[in-house]
């Protein structure tokens, strides 16, 4: 199993961070840790070079936060990328995010930085991770436009039935299902829908925990692939295969 997402950069895991990657090592293939700030792309790059084999990284700007950030710092984060191109496995975590944002002019700005980290993907011909929520309809109206882009990934999934069906006719076009699947209803009743050729799984974590009190981790990323299991009515270890394939094959680890 991989966790395709997750943040074990966050100063949350400074006590502990070597437990939790053992914890993990001892159930997951893989972890990818997304970067999400210019800062947070180096630490996960360290990551990546501390346990090498096991974390891979990728590099973005996380969409609430670039809409505050300046030219320079956009600038700053295109050519680190560059700069890291063979290191990083996707470009992400980048995009919009609807949810949280209400203002035109800040959407405006993040659309603008997100439409910035599309061309940058489609020019290097690298996978593209995004945070789109509640604006992922517009998200798979805007990425056909990309034709050298070779896998779209749509992280942590929460849009409607008839998005997700309008992404499994793409066939570059995924969507990352988080340990949400433990308690949201409506995640549950959107997996039970999706082929899983085109699901990954994740955690989010620190993240997305199964109680508002805890922390989440990457191991947890298991209880996902479980859930998954339960709702379909199929063996465990066909989820984790399809999964962990998929994941093979966007991030080429």
């Amino acid at each position: 199993m991989i966790d395709t997402h997750c943040h074990i950069d966050f100063k949350d895991f400074d006590e502990d961070r070597e437990d939790v990657i053992k914890r993990a090592k001892d159930k997951l293939d893989n972890v990818v840790v997304s970067g999400y700030s210019n800062d947070s792309n180096m630490d996960v790059l360290q990551l990546s070079k501390d346990y090498e084999g096991f974390i891979y990284p990728t590099f973005g700007f996380h969409p609430v936060s670039s809409q505050n950030a300046t030219d320079e710092e956009i600038s700053i984060a295109h050519q680190n990328i560059v700069n890291h191109l063979d290191e990083i496995v996707a470009i992400g975590e980048v995009g919009m995010d609807y949810f949280y944002v209400t203002d035109k002019t800040l959407r405006e700005r993040q659309q603008e930085i997100f439409t910035g980290f599309l061309e940058l993907a489609n020019e290097y011909k690298k996978p593209i991770v995004m945070h789109v929520r509640d604006c992922e309809k517009k998200a798979v109206n805007i990425i056909p436009d990309y034709d050298d882009i070779p896998y779209f990934v749509f992280h942590c999934y929460g849009g409607s039935l008839k998005t997700a069906k309008r992404i499994m006719n793409m066939d570059n076009a995924y969507m990352s299902f988080s340990t949400m699947l433990c308690y949201s209803k409506q995640h549950q009743d959107l997996i039970e829908k999706i082929d899983l050729n085109y699901v990954l799984t994740e955690t989010d974590s620190p993240y997305l925990a199964m109680t508002k009190e805890e922390r989440n981790e990457p191991v947890n990323v298991v209880k996902a692939v479980h859930k998954i299991a339960e709702i379909k009515d199929i063996d465990v270890s066909i989820v984790d295969e399809i999964t962990t394939n998929n994941a093979r094959k966007i991030f080429k680890i």
